[in-house]
This record gives structure tokens, sequence and C-alpha cells, in this order.
């Protein structure tokens, strides 16, 4: 109660004192005052100081307004929607239930599930048929020694994934499988396709993986203008980025596009994929418009005129973390934090001096509202907002789980702002990092803890000391995500960053601390984002536990949604790159459904 006191109060103390600051100017020249004393009479001069020259970033209004928002609809919320849906749950239900040999329908059933969307609604069935799977084909050499490559592959890429630990040694004799491989054959061609897909899901020093992945992408790139017009199109599809490193929710819609083109496509699956999307959709739909209210009345946006109003793209990225119906409450939560660090990071790498700067973040690690009096008007409006919205997110959590996470919140936000100021002093003392330097800074600068953070309480585990028990073995999980996060930006953003004037980023600190080129630079730092897949891939096949498990999902989820926003360039903070995305996900329903 002592937060909500506090949010109340605070909420009432800025509205008597600061009413005058929707009329001020944030860019005024700022003034002091000296005394002088002239014999027995003291004057006071009023010198005019030099106006603080703020950068700033040009940022360009938001795609989408207020009453645009609000005024989306779906009709894919009536009861008879509802109705249509469970029927054919039940019959897919009884479709897995009764899948028959031999073992390459059951692999391409559960491979079919997943990539369309709607795995989820069958997780217990999925989860037997993949043990019984494992323990009768691929947990002893001698069987998959006689399964021809494309078993092998979509069986080790299943199995994986769902944390069975079949070791690469199933491909100890690739290549002698390769021999005669025939471009025009639809099961050479998804062979190798699916030995691609599969050796992304290596651990570190695993060899043979990553020669698979080599050979593979060589040989696909070099025969796909001999394929049919569907494995083509797959193959360009996971040449461009291969399917592990793909955000589900996007990729369910093309795929479930492609799987409609199939010959051998099912109606049911195909019906029940398109009607579940949409329904999905409608209540995402609902939650936009509900962290848009939010959104406009922290009055960010008309205030402070130079952050960027990305609440859309924001709303996407917590889509991409979890787009399942029940994680409703941790979209709203990632959202308003997304939304918030963007404004927040604006503050720090465009507008702010380091003085003001220094001060902000203090009382941020302070948490102390009546410190506020210190900061200037733009950065108290910033700040009020900042700390109702997360005492809010936290009351929200303690009401419906009983956690309490504030405590946790605000120590990963004042380690962000740390991390932000970090690098603001480099921008003003001209100091170029070592690559190092820069990382063990930027991951966290980069925001992903603090996402990551909001995401651990965003979870279906309700129970307060499993996510507790869990929290320090789950470091290197954030630390190999938010390090993905970090890579994939800087490869988007460092260039338009360094015009406007910040601090280098990783790939201007590899070029000046190795002599390097650019295109070095960035290749280098390619390998670095393989290399932190490996290590998330590691984690996620040791995860023991219910948490653990769709904690790591979340995790793995932000990399994706990192490579999906900046893969273009900065989708993020220039959305007009990925606005066709944006609303064929979230705005477009998939036509063709009943």
């Amino acid at each position: 109660m002592a937060s909500i006191c506090s949010f109340s109060c605070s909420i009432l103390h800025f509205k008597n004192h600061h009413d005058r600051s929707r009329q001020f100017n944030i860019r005024k020249p700022l003034y002091s005052s000296q005394s002088t004393s002239k014999g027995s009479t003291t004057m006071k001069a009023v010198t005019t100081a030099e106006p603080v020259v703020r950068r700033s970033a040009n940022y360009a209004p938001s795609l989408w307004s207020f009453d645009e928002i609000q005024s989306l609809s779906s009709e894919y919320t009536g009861e008879d929607y509802k109705a249509r849906a469970n029927t054919l749950k039940g019959a897919v239900k009884k479709m897995i239930c009764n899948v028959e040999s031999p073992l390459i329908n059951t692999l391409e059933l559960v491979d079919d599930l997943q990539r369309l969307g709607i795995s989820y609604h069958f997780e217990d069935e999925i989860r037997n048929l993949v043990e019984v799977v494992y323990n009768n084909y691929y947990k002893t050499p001698d069987k998959w020694n006689r399964m021809d490559l494309n078993l092998k592959a979509l069986g080790f890429r299943l199995l994986r994934q769902h944390g069975y630990q079949v070791p690469q040694e199933i491909f100890h004799n690739f290549k002698d499988n390769t021999q005669n491989l025939k471009p025009n054959s639809l099961e050479d061609m998804v062979g190798m396709l699916n030995l691609y897909e599969a050796s992304y899901h290596s651990f570190e020093d695993e060899s043979i993986l990553d020669d698979a992945r080599d050979f593979t992408a060589k040989y696909l790139k070099e025969n796909q203008d001999k394929m049919d017009e569907h494995i083509s199109s797959l193959v360009s599809h996971a040449l461009e980025l291969p399917l592990h490193w793909r955000v589900p929710r996007i990729e369910s819609k093309w795929f479930t596009e492609v799987y409609g083109k199939r010959n051998d496509m099912n109606h049911t699956l195909l019906e029940f994929a398109k009607l579940d999307f949409n329904m999905v959709q409608a209540l995402h739909i609902e939650d936009l418009k509900h962290v848009s209210r939010w959104w406009r009345s922290t009055r960010w946006v008309t205030k402070l005129s130079f952050i960027r109003d990305c609440l859309v793209p924001s709303f996407l990225w917590s889509v991409g973390f979890g787009y399942l119906p029940h994680y409703s409450l941790g979209r709203s939560s990632l959202t308003k934090a997304v939304a918030m660090l963007t404004a927040i990071d604006d503050v720090y790498d465009v507008y702010g001096t380091l003085d003001e700067l220094e001060n902000f973040t203090d009382i941020i690690d302070r948490w102390d509202i009546n410190a506020m009096e210190e900061l200037p008007d733009y950065m108290k409006i910033c700040f009020l907002g900042f700390y109702n919205t997360i005492n809010e997110i936290s009351f929200n959590t303690l009401r419906n789980t009983g956690i309490l996470i504030l405590p946790y919140l605000k120590k990963a936000w004042a380690d962000l702002c740390k991390a932000y100021l970090v690098e603001a002093r480099w921008y003003y003392s001209g100091y170029t990092p070592t690559l190092q330097e820069f990382l063990d800074n930027g991951y966290v600068s980069v925001s992903g803890p603090v996402v990551l953070m909001h995401a651990k309480f965003a979870t279906s585990v309700g129970a307060t000391q499993e996510i507790l028990q869990h929290m320090e073995e789950l470091e290197n999980i954030d630390h190999y995500s938010s390090l993905i996060l970090r890579l994939a930006n800087d490869l988007a953003t460092s260039t338009d960053e360094l015009a406007r004037g910040d601090a280098p980023k990783s790939v201007q600190c590899y070029m000046h601390e190795n002599g390097a080129t650019e295109e070095e630079a960035r290749g280098y730092i390619k390998e670095m984002i393989r290399d932190a897949w490996k290590k998330l891939n590691k984690e996620r096949a040791l995860a023991n536990s219910q948490f653990s498990r769709e904690y790591i999902e979340y995790a793995a989820n932000m990399a994706r949604m990192a490579q999906f926003m900046y893969r273009e360039g900065d989708g993020h903070g220039s959305p007009e790159i990925t606005k066709s995305h944006l609303s064929s996900l979230l705005f477009n329903p998939i036509k063709g459904t009943k």
C-alpha cells in the first residue's frame, strides 16, 4: 500500500506545483545571477548565460495516432468463432493422438503445428509424442544410424528444441549422405534444408554442425533455381534468416500462407491456424488500445518533443516476447517498459546535459520522489511518469500474483540509467572504449536486462519462491540474449547514431581497437551473434524447471525480435522500415477464414 500512497500523493504534488509546465518551453535559454557589491550598497546583477545547446535527432512522428489506434476493431470476437475454434481444436487433438507411422508423419505434424502457431493448444499431447519419438528412435546410435538425412535432421531439430540431448554425432557422416543428391528431388532438398535448420541448434565447439551449416548453405544457394516453387520459397526464407532465429508469431503468419499452397496441406489444420491467428490478433488489438490510453495519459509525446513516439513498435516487441492469450498482463507491462526506456534513452542520448543526467541517474537510483524538485522541468515530467508507471506495474503484479516485484524493478532500472550515464560520459569526454569495455556496459545499456526483469514476473509461473530461486541461474540467459540485442542493434543503428553525435558502438570500437575496416568489423559482430546463440542454446538445454524453460523462451524471443527489428535498419526508431510487417501482424487478419 505504501507504493500506492506515494503514487497518489505524487500525482497531487505534481498537479499543484507544476500546472505551469503545460506552457513551458523546454528549449528556452538558461540564466544565472551573480551578486556584486559597490561601497555599502549591494547590487544584484543578472548575467545572461549562454543558451544550453541540445542535440536533436529529428525523429519522425508516429505512423499511428491515438485516434487511429482506438478505432481499431476485429470481428473475430463472437461466440460463433469461439465455437468453431473449439470444434477444430478437438479435431486436431484427435489427429495428434491418432497419428500413424511412418516416423516422418509424426515429425512433420509436430513441425507443422509449431510453425502454424497453434502448438500451444496441445502442449501435453506434443510433449508425450516427442518423448515417445526420442525413446523409440533417437536415444541410441544404432537407431539413428539407420535413418536417412531428412529423418535425422528434422528429428534432431525438434528434439533439441524440446530440451532433449541428441548429440551432434548423429551427423558424423552427413557428407556421405549427400554424395548422390538430386536438386530436382523434393526429398533430397527437404533433407538439406532441414539439416541447415538443425545446424542452428548447435552448442559451442560442435564443429560437425558448423560444417553442416556452411555446407548446406552453399549447396542450397547454388541449387535453388533447380527446385520447385514451394521448396524454393522455403529455402529463400531460411537463407535470409534461419527458423531458430525467427519470431514465432511473425513466422506463423508467413508459414500459414505458405502451408495453404502445399499439395499435402491439411484443411482442418489450415482453418484452425487461420482462425486462431485472427482471434488472438483481436485480443492483441484490445491490449494495444489499453496501453495506448496509458501512453497518452503520460503526455510525454506533447511535453517532451525530442523523444521517439514508439508505442506501436514497443507493443510489437511485447507480442514478439509472448503472443499467447494468457500473456495480456505481461504484454501491457513490457510495452510500457519498452516505450519508457526508449524515451529515457533519448533523454540520455539526445537532450540532457551531463550535469542533468548525473542528477537524474542519482534520483532514480535513490527512487526519491521528493528529490524531483532538483530536476529541470522536462526531467520532472519524465521522472514522474516513469515513477508512477513502475509503481503501478508493481502493484498490479502484487494484486494478481502476490509477488512484490518493486525492489527488483527499481534495481534493474537504476542499473540501466547508470549504463546510459557511462555512455554519456564517454561521449562528452570523447573517449572510445575497447570492444570488451563497451560490451560489458552495452549489454545493459541496450535495455535487455531491464526488459527481461519485467518478463520474469510475467510468466505463467506465479510462485514467488520459484522465480527467486532461479534468478541467479538465469543471469547467463539474460547476458547472452541482451548481447544479441546489443549487437543486432549496433549493426543497424550505429551509423545514424554517430551522425547525430552518439558515443561509438561495437562496430566502431572493434574498428578503432583492431584497425579493421567496417566490413571486417561487421563480419566479426555477426560471428559474435552466432556464438551468443550457441551459448543460449546450451542454457536452454540445461533448463530443468517449468519456469526456466518458459522464461528462456521469452529471452530467446527478445534476441529474435532484435534480429527482426534491426535486420533492415532501425525498425524500432524508424518504424516505416517495418510498417508493412507491423500492419500485417497487428491489424490485418488472415483472409479466407469462415
